[in-house]
């Protein structure tokens, strides 16, 4: 008896690849989904356009200098990229390299070649030092501290990656713009809050005075002159607004 399986629609395969590509993201509704769709087109467009020009700039120098396709091509068989160098442009390398009106220019080049793999190799080491430390210390500190799981450091880690990406690839969305605009107003908003909750602790008690004052105790007060009441002061709003700081 043949199984009775289901063919899947269009929109649940593709919901099935976002879904895996996307583990973090759940895609219940049409506006997760098509937005998620227009952002990766976006990306594949942005990327496919610097591929064409890429693929423009060499085919332009292959066509001005088609023994560089066959060196390149060397290269990538693993042929001896000095030895392709000769025997595609023959004897005449030995004769540029010793014509000393050549020398300079090559030792130039030699030297910013070296200087590219002094800067590159400065970079990994820096990379690596600044690495050991987020990982031995300021990441294990910073989660004792919050009082954060695993699973919550991972999950920084994870959104942190995803914008260095996105950053590589000159990509920021409006996910990012919203994570940092947060930040940035994060201190500002505390602030506003505490001031709001201060000015409304001295309101209420400023309340609470003038309603005492208003309601009085029910006993005549005896400080007057010849055993007359006295008259006291009202006090006014500003008065009892200092009594409330």
């Amino acid at each position: 008896m043949a199984e009775n399986n289901p063919v899947k629609s269009r929109r649940d395969q593709h919901l099935e690849r976002l879904r895996k590509r996307y583990p973090d993201k759940q895609f219940e509704d049409d506006e997760e989904i098509f937005g998620q769709i227009s952002d990766d087109y976006d990306q594949f467009e942005e990327e496919n356009g610097r591929m064409r020009e890429r693929e423009k700039t060499l085919s332009n120098m292959f066509s001005a200098n088609p023994q560089a396709a066959f060196f390149l091509n060397d290269m990538r068989e693993g042929r001896d990229p000095v030895m392709s160098l000769v025997s595609r442009l023959g004897v005449e390398v030995k004769d540029v390299l010793d014509d000393p009106s050549m020398q300079e220019k090559v030792k130039e080049a030699n030297q910013e070649y070296l200087d590219r793999v002094a800067k590159s190799r400065e970079l990994d080491e820096e990379y690596e030092r600044n690495m050991d430390v987020t990982l031995s210390k300021t990441l294990p500190e910073y989660q004792v501290e919050h009082n954060l799981s695993d699973e919550e450091i991972d999950a920084i880690c994870a959104a942190w990656i995803q914008i260095i990406r996105d950053g590589i690839m000159g990509k920021l969305t409006s996910e990012t713009i919203t994570l940092i605009a947060n930040a940035i107003n994060h201190d500002a908003d505390v602030a506003n809050a505490q001031e709001e909750g201060e000015v409304a602790g001295r309101n209420a008690k400023i309340v609470e005075k003038m309603r005492n004052s208003k309601k009085g105790d029910g006993i005549q007060n005896l400080n007057g002159r010849n055993g007359t009441p006295g008259t006291e002061k009202r006090k006014s709003i500003f008065d009892l607004a200092r009594e409330a700081d």
